[in-house]
């Protein structure tokens, strides 16, 4: 995890003097925020937690794969309209027109989600591994990063919000009060131990995964 942060600083940096525009933009306000060199730490932050939060809900077959291929998919018609004049215009974004070939990365990572998928459903026969979950979870930062979308994404990966929330809580819970909140974290496992079958915690983040990120999307019609 280490390696993987020092990575994510690095791209924070870079990123600040590849992009020419470090403004923020927030769901349902039609104002850009320029953050000036406040863009490097926000970067770094998206990043590292995109990265190591990925990381925590790889803990059911099937479970992180999927919802990385639906924010990537997300991703896809975001990197799109970023770089397209037009929609960009339309929509109120910030316009950083090299996007438009990030929309190929994005939907390649999409396929490679679904073929790995196919075999990382329950039961898994084969498994992601950190080197993995780091890896992806640092690429949706980026992109999230690229595409100036850090605040709908944190809406639309909603589930790897809460799995590392789960995380956090339960660990501050317990070193302070001596008490756990949930019977075991991440929450995918809290689940589990009330009786839920993987399949069905699974199928249900999903469906969560899925309804988020439509409303991160719809919140881009908002302004």
């Amino acid at each position: 995890m280490m390696k993987s942060s020092v990575s994510c600083v690095a791209a924070s940096l870079a990123l600040y003097f590849v992009l020419d525009i470090h403004s923020l933009i927030l769901p349902a306000v039609p104002f850009k925020y320029d953050l000036g060199l406040v863009f490097i730490p926000v970067a770094m932050f998206i990043m590292v937690g995109a990265s190591n939060a990925v990381n925590l809900t790889d803990g059911l077959d099937g479970l992180a794969i999927s919802t990385v291929a639906v924010a990537s998919a997300a991703f896809t018609g975001l990197a799109y309209v970023t770089g397209h004049a037009v929609f960009a215009s339309y929509l109120l974004l910030v316009r950083f027109p090299p996007t438009g070939e990030l929309t190929i990365f994005c939907g390649a990572l999409v396929g490679a989600s679904l073929g790995f998928l196919w075999f990382n459903s329950y039961p898994a026969q084969v498994f992601m591994g950190d080197v993995g979950a780091l890896a992806i979870g640092a690429a949706i930062g980026v992109i999230a990063v690229i595409v100036r979308q850090e605040v709908v994404t944190l809406v639309m990966g909603g589930v790897f919000v809460l799995e590392t929330a789960s995380v956090i809580l339960q660990v501050g819970s317990f070193k302070l009060r001596g008490k756990r909140i949930f019977k075991m974290a991440p929450i995918h496992h809290h689940f589990e131990l009330k009786g839920w079958a993987e399949p069905k915690v699974i199928v249900r983040f999903w469906i969560i995964s899925l309804i988020l990120v439509l409303v991160g999307l719809a919140t881009l019609k908002l302004r």
